[in-house]
């Protein structure tokens, strides 16, 4: 791998994006103003995928697990998680949460499918809390089984859909 300088975000450019309404006309970063938009009902569901070895997954599959049981942590870490995303996201607003669900299951050879919905009467998407939901329950599921294989992988944490507010409903492709 090169050196992280060479990934570095093209500073900026990136920074004068007029298409970011995190950013004032100086390019400084500000929390969005929503106090003129009406409460709407908004839904977001995300997830995300944990991919484990073959050997680990069988262990998973059995139940045969160092730390014990996996999926009960792991939902209640999503919960927690989503609860609390705008402590681990810049700028974004703290929701009322309706209801935050996890549902992990899995989905076809040697993986985990984590999905959380999260549900809002607010003036803002409930996105993000959805997003890091899915997140922390994965992170969660790879802490409970990590001592079966450090090769456990995380993948694809994203948006499926969402609805509510003035873009209305979005559903990924």
């Amino acid at each position: 791998m090169g050196h992280p300088k060479d990934y570095a975000l093209p500073g900026p450019v990136m920074e004068k994006s007029s298409e970011l309404n995190h950013l004032d006309a100086a390019g400084k970063p500000h929390m969005v103003d929503v106090g003129g938009k009406k409460a709407t009902h908004r839904l977001a569901e995300a997830e995300s995928k944990v991919v484990f070895p073959a050997d680990a997954w069988e262990k998973v599959l059995s139940g045969d697990l160092p730390k014990g049981g996996i999926e009960t942590p792991a939902k209640i870490a999503g919960i927690q998680a989503a609860k609390r995303t705008s402590e681990w996201i810049p700028l974004c607003h703290p929701l009322p949460l309706d209801s935050v669900n996890i549902e992990i299951q899995a989905i076809e050879s040697c993986t985990l499918q984590v999905r959380c919905t999260a549900r809002t009467t607010a003036r803002t998407g409930v996105e993000m809390e959805a997003m890091v939901g899915a997140a922390a329950a994965a992170l969660c599921l790879y802490d409970m089984t990590k001592a079966l294989s450090k090769g456990i992988v995380l993948q694809e944490v994203r948006l499926l859909r969402k609805s509510g507010g003035k873009s209305g409903e979005w559903t990924a492709q």
